[in-house]
């Protein structure tokens, strides 16, 4: 925005304000009145004054375009990085900076986080979620019993792939908590579906309090083991670990309690300066 100028704003004329709204360039038009006070009042070059008229619409545009972007795509609690609090998770931090600088889904690889609940899965995918929207790309959100529903009311009407193709036009798609409750065959196909439609197209995030590997715990095997088999090529694959952060938050009244930067299995050296490229497959 300009500099702020004691020179009164001046409403624009009648005529000059329909021809805006007829462009439907409302932030231009909310912008111009004190815009144009501090051009008159500075004695701004008029390619100046034009260069930040059209700043404040494409400015304007990228806003709005990014709010309906976070509402489209389903986001459950408005959790981002302001409120993340990096030291108290297990992931160790570089992997953390490496995830939130996003090239894994310019790469469209897929993230697989698992751990027991509280912590901090869901809060670290839904930070990293609204990252890529900031960055100009769409997110889907579902959790599987979502995802199950909206595929079987396209399967009433023989529209269930117009759906897919819908679900991955966006560049991140994140099916959360996965494994907190039984999958029976409609949902083993619908988690089936988007692991096969997505597969070296987009990135796709899933989170559980189970590993991977151990879908087939309570999805059917054939479909579980057909998704596992596409979901973790080209991924990053991360365990959690640590007791509940919300119920040491909740029992404590102290915060979040400590959690070891040390995932199970791996050894503290590999855990401190862990990169990104080490977990990006699992056999």
């Amino acid at each position: 925005m300009s500099t702020p100028t004691t020179t009164p704003a001046v409403p624009l004329p009648e005529d000059l304000t329909a021809v805006l709204k007829r462009m439907r360039m409302p932030y231009l038009r909310a912008a111009a009145p004190e815009v144009l006070a501090t051009a008159r009042a500075q004695r701004w070059d008029p390619t100046e004054l034009l260069r930040v008229l059209l700043a404040e619409e494409i400015r304007g545009r990228d806003e709005a375009t990014k709010a309906a972007r976070r509402k489209a795509a389903g986001l459950p609690a408005g959790k981002t990085f302001d409120s993340w609090r990096e030291a108290d998770s297990s992931i160790p931090a570089p992997t953390q900076s490496a995830l939130a600088g996003l090239e894994w889904v310019h790469r469209a690889e897929n993230l697989a986080i698992s751990g027991p609940s509280g912590t901090g899965k869901t809060h670290f995918v839904e930070a990293l979620a609204h990252n890529v929207i900031d960055a100009g790309m769409r997110v889907s959100w579902f959790t599987l019993e979502s995802l199950t529903e909206a595929l079987a009311r396209a399967n009433v009407d023989g529209s269930a792939g117009k759906v897919i193709a819908r679900i991955t036009r966006a560049e991140l798609i994140v099916v959360d908590d996965i494994g907190m409750l039984p999958a029976g065959q409609a949902a083993a196909e619908a988690f089936y579906r988007l692991v096969d439609a997505t597969y070296e197209r987009r990135s796709l995030a899933v989170t559980s309090n189970l590993h991977p590997a151990g879908f087939d715990t309570f999805m059917p095997k054939t479909l579980a083991t057909a998704a596992v088999d596409r979901l973790p090529h080209h991924a990053h694959v991360i365990i959690t670990e640590g007791t509940s952060l919300r119920l040491a938050e909740a029992t404590a009244g102290k915060g979040w309690s400590h959690c070891t930067n040390r995932p199970p299995g791996r050894s503290t050296d590999r855990a401190q300066g862990d990169q990104l490229s080490a977990s990006r497959e699992m056999n």
